[in-house]
C-alpha cells in the first residue's frame, strides 16, 4: 500500500477505494505504522510550527505558546490522535449489529483510520492558526468518508447508515472536545503515560491527576447507544425532531461515560453559596437551574448584585464529571496577552487554575476559578476593576465548594 496514493484515491474515489479497502488483508500494526502514524503527525507538527513559531493575533500583537510547551503538545496531542482512532473503532465495531452489520475490530478500525485521512491531512492549516477553519471543513469530509465507508466495510444496511453515522460522530465529538482539551495543555509523565495492556482502561498521568478511558465500559456504552439509535431510527421514521434530539443526546451521555462521566452536583447545594450580599451590594436576583447540555449532566446556580452604579455576577457551574477533565485540562494552562484597550491572563495558584480579564477604561472585569473538583466560579462586574472582582471572590466559600462530591454514573 502507497501512502499517498491511498490518501489521494480515499479523497478522490471513496466509494471505489473503500471496496478496494474491503478485501484488504492488513493487522491494527500494519494500519497504525504504515498509514495512521504517519498522518497524524500533519496536525501535530503543524499545530506546532503555527502555535509556538510563527503565532496568532491581530492589531499588532502577536501570542506564542512557550517553545517548550508546544513540543509538549505536539507529542501529546499526537498519541491521544491515535488514541482517539483506536477507541473510534472500537465504538464503531461496538455498534454495527444494531444496524444490520457484521462485527470486525480489524474492518472497523480500517474505517476509522481511513475516514480519518482528510481530518488528518486538514491539520496542515494549523500553520497559519487563521486558516485553522479550513481544518474544520477538512474534518466534515471526514464525515462523508466515514458515510460511504461504514455499509461497505461494516455490511450494514444502506438505509441505516445516516443514523449509524450520526452515532458514531456523537461518540467522535465527546471523545474530541477531551481529547483536544487534553491535547493541549497536559504534559505527560515520560513511559508511565498509559496503563498495561491488559488494564481495563487507558489511563494517562498528568500533573493534575489521570484521565481514564474505560474500555472494559465501552461494551455497556454501546449497547446504550444502541437502544438510542434504535429511537432515533424510530423517530427517524416519524420524522419526530424533538425524539430525534432526545435519542442524539442520550447517546452522547453513553459515549461520555467511557470518559468518566457522572452526575453534576444539585445545583441546590452551589446555590448555598452565593452569599447574600457582595461587598455590601444587595443581591437583586438569582437563578438555579439543573438540565443538560447535550445529554450531560450539568447544574448552575447564579446571582446578580448591585446597585444604582454597580452590577455584579457571580455564577457556579458543573459540567458532571467531565469537569475533572476540564481540571486537568487547564492543569498547565497559562499566559497573558494585552493591547490598547484590555488585558487578560491565566495562571496557576494552589492547585486551582485562575482567569481575569478587564477593560483599562474600568468599564468591565470578569475574574474566574476552576476548582479542584471541576466547578467553574466566574465573577464579572461593570465599571469596577479586576481587584475588586477578586475580593468579592474572596467573600465566596471556595473550599466548601471544592468539599462538594459527585454522584457515580447513573
Amino acid at each position: 500500500m502507497n501512502l499517498i496514493e491511498r490518501a489521494k484515491s480515499i479523497l478522490l474515489q471513496p466509494k471505489e477505494t473503500w471496496a478496494t479497502i474491503d478485501t484488504e488483508s492488513t493487522d491494527v500494526a500494519t494500519l497504525f505504522t504504515r498509514y495512521a502514524m504517519v498522518l497524524a503527525a500533519i496536525p501535530a507538527v503543524c499545530g506546532f510550527i503555527g502555535m509556538s513559531l510563527i503565532g496568532f493575533g491581530g492589531f499588532g500583537v502577536t501570542i506564542r505558546t512557550p517553545f517548550v510547551a508546544g513540543l509538549v503538545n505536539m507529542v501529546v496531542s499526537y498519541v491521544l490522535s491515535l488514541v482517539g482512532v483506536f477507541v473510534l473503532g472500537l465504538i464503531i465495531d461496538a455498534l454495527a449489529p444494531t444496524f444490520g452489520g457484521q462485527k470486525s475490530p480489524i474492518q472497523a478500525l480500517k474505517v476509522a483510520v481511513y475516514a480519518s485521512t482528510a481530518a488528518m491531512l486538514g491539520g496542515v492549516f494549523s500553520l497559519l492558526p487563521a486558516l485553522a477553519m479550513l481544518g474544520l471543513l477538512a474534518a466534515l469530509y471526514s464525515i462523508y468518508l466515514l458515510y460511504t465507508g461504514l455499509p461497505v466495510l461494516m455490511k450494514n444496511t444502506p438505509e441505516k447508515s445516516v443514523v449509524y453515522t450520526v452515532v458514531v460522530i456523537i461518540a467522535a465529538i465527546v471523545m474530541g472536545v477531551v481529547i483536544g482539551a487534553v491535547s493541549a495543555l497536559f504534559l505527560p509523565r515520560g513511559g508511565a503515560m498509559f496503563g498495561g495492556a491488559d488494564a481495563p482502561s487507558i489511563t494517562m498521568n498528568t500533573p493534575g491527576g489521570k484521565v481514564s478511558i474505560d474500555t472494559a465500559g465501552l461494551e455497556a456504552a454501546g449497547k446504550k447507544m444502541e437502544e438510542a439509535a434504535r429511537k432515533m431510527e424510530e423517530a427517524q421514521k416519524s420524522q419526530d425532531p424533538t425524539a430525534i434530539a432526545a435519542a442524539a443526546g442520550n447517546a452522547a451521555k453513553a459515549a461520555a461515560g467511557a470518559f468518566g462521566g457522572g452526575q453534576a452536583i444539585a445545583a441546590q447545594s452551589l446555590k448555598g453559596a452565593l452569599p447574600e450580599k457582595l461587598a455590601g451590594l444587595p443581591r437583586t436576583g438569582f437563578d438555579v437551574q439543573d438540565g443538560a447540555a447535550l445529554g450531560l449532566p450539568t447544574s448552575q446556580a447564579s446571582a446578580q448584585y448591585g446597585n444604582d452604579t454597580r452590577q455584579v455576577r457571580l455564577e457556579i457551574v458543573d459540567i458532571g464529571g467531565l469537569g475533572q477533565v476540564a481540571v486537568m485540562a487547564m492543569g498547565m494552562a497559562q499566559g497573558e496577552k494585552e493591547d490598547k484597550t484590555s488585558a487578560e491572563k491565566t495562571w496557576q495558584e494552589g492547585g486551582r487554575t485562575l482567569h481575569q480579564r478587564y477593560e483599562k477604561d474600568g468599564s468591565h472585569a470578569e475574574f474566574k476559578t476552576i476548582l479542584k473538583n471541576g466547578l467553574v466560579v466566574s465573577i464579572e462586574g461593570d465599571n469596577m476593576g479586576v481587584k475588586e472582582l477578586q475580593g468579592f471572590m474572596s467573600q465566596v466559600d471556595l473550599n466548601a465548594l471544592e468539599g462538594l462530591q459527585r454522584k457515580g454514573k447513573s
